[in-house]
């Protein structure tokens, strides 16, 4: 085997091995069910936005008002959600909570919801075309809309505790529906998760 015949088989065993410890320095994903829950950082996840957004949807569709607004009104109350800020030090995609929020509403089939400012800005859009495209039986008219009877409105706040790399984080969902005629506020409520983070094995 001559020199150069040798340099160019080292350099070919050389790229062998690099790509074979790149194939075993790649990640491993694997596919696992919506449903499971999965705590890495111990931060506000998927399951929290949904464990809160039933928990609050039930307390506030349980709720008297609910009944009370039907014997007097004799339809469901509609309901549009407004700002839910978050108050914490995490990054939370508040508007992934909303939308929890708003299926559950919708699934409850006790109150209805109505589009936000986002939403209606699209449909009116779509709706300002029909008026000059679609045929004059089709097309939706103007000034139909379903104007919501109250808002939903608050708020994310977290408090942390911690001690050698230990930390307990305690969420609290404060909400509460606003009668959007007169400001009354005429529910309000909480919903609230507790996490133990850390290396050692947490003991209650």
């Amino acid at each position: 085997m001559t020199m150069r015949n040798f340099r160019f088989l080292l350099l070919m065993v050389a790229a062998v091995t690099l790509l074979a410890m790149a194939g075993c320095g790649g990640k491993q994903v694997t596919r696992v069910d919506v449903d499971e829950q999965i705590d890495l950082s111990g931060d506000w996840n998927d399951v929290d936005s949904q464990f809160v957004s039933a928990a609050l949807e039930t307390q506030i569709t349980g709720s008297a008002w609910v009944e009370d607004f039907r014997a007097e009104n004799g339809k469901k109350p509609y309901l549009i959600i407004g700002n839910v800020r978050n108050k914490t030090s995490e990054h939370i995609v508040v508007k992934t909570f909303i939308a929890d929020l708003e299926r559950s509403f919708i699934n409850s089939g006790r109150v209805k919801v109505v589009a936000s400012a986002e939403e209606r800005d699209q449909i009116r859009g779509e709706r300002a075309d029909q008026q000059e495209f679609s045929s004059e039986s089709t097309m939706k008219q103007w000034g139909l809309e379903k104007g919501a009877d109250y808002m939903l409105m608050g708020e994310i706040n977290m408090i942390v505790d911690s001690e050698d790399g230990d930390q307990v984080k305690y969420y609290q969902v404060d909400c509460y529906l606003v009668d959007l005629e007169d400001n009354t506020k005429i529910w309000a409520g909480f919903e609230k998760i507790k996490k133990f983070v850390g290396r050692s094995k947490y003991k209650g």
